[in-house]
């Protein structure tokens, strides 16, 4: 029997057409997209420096790597890369709102580079980077795998790349609280901030419907990363997933 929902994804808690996720959350980034660092130090605490600082340490930025940042936002992966050694980065996201905010912050850093393009689609050649990361991006995608093997593609072999990501929390009492802070505490504070609760019951939702750590490692696996690791930040609250191309 064919499956009615093969063309469906998930955004959020609702199940949508392939077609649209990307228009959808467009919409959504377009709304937060001048408050969404600010909305970043509020709802994470301003923990969310902590976890971006130990993607940079994980990776270990060289002077003779380049970095791809696969829906870099606001540029602070890429920023962090650069200060820590390495040589130049590329800002790859689609939402052309996010990369003016990023190109506003980031204005006099020098080997920074900005193409507003798919996750799903980069354009870039084949083994073309050192390094490759993605922060809060990959669970906005449509088509996980298609970016997973894209970004394969651009690595050059001995390339690595390493995924920040909301993920699931192991401890019973922390998510608890977690989920109490998640569906009725953070959509108010957006709801205040950017003047949209809906897109932050959106991202909320987003979040616990992203695979499981075991789950995205065995994605990574299976595009083709080898010496896949994962690592838990705050009791997994956010996960670091680490794939090589050899």
């Amino acid at each position: 029997m064919v499956n009615k929902n093969q063309n469906n994804v998930d955004f959020g808690y609702k199940s949508v057409k392939k077609s649209d996720k990307q228009k959808l959350v467009n919409n959504v980034f377009n709304a937060v997209a001048r408050k969404y660092d600010l909305m970043n130090d509020i709802t994470s605490l301003g923990i969310h420096r902590s976890w971006k600082s130990d993607l940079i340490n994980w990776i270990a930025p060289q002077s003779n790597q380049n970095l791809a940042d696969i829906a870099g936002g606001t540029g602070d992966i890429a920023y962090k890369f650069l200060n820590s050694g390495g040589n130049s980065a590329h800002i790859f996201d689609i939402n052309k709102e996010m990369i003016q905010v990023s190109k506003k912050k980031y204005r006099n850093i020098n080997n920074l580079e900005w193409s507003i393009a798919s996750a799903e689609n980069i354009p870039a050649l084949d083994n073309s980077f050192e390094r490759a990361t993605m922060s809060f991006g990959l669970r906005n995608i449509t088509d996980r795998n298609k970016s997973l093997q894209e970004i394969y593609r651009i690595l050059k072999p001995g390339g690595r790349f390493i995924c920040l990501e909301f993920s699931h929390v192991e401890n019973d009492f922390l998510k608890k609280f977690y989920d109490l802070w998640s569906f009725r505490i953070m959509p108010l504070i957006g709801d205040k901030v950017t003047g949209n609760k809906e897109a932050y019951t959106y991202l909320v939702e987003s979040i616990r419907k992203f695979p499981t750590q075991p789950e995205l490692s065995q994605m990574f696996s299976e595009v083709g990363f080898s010496r896949v690791k994962y690592r838990n930040l705050s009791n997994g609250i956010v996960a670091l997933h680490s794939g090589w191309k050899i």
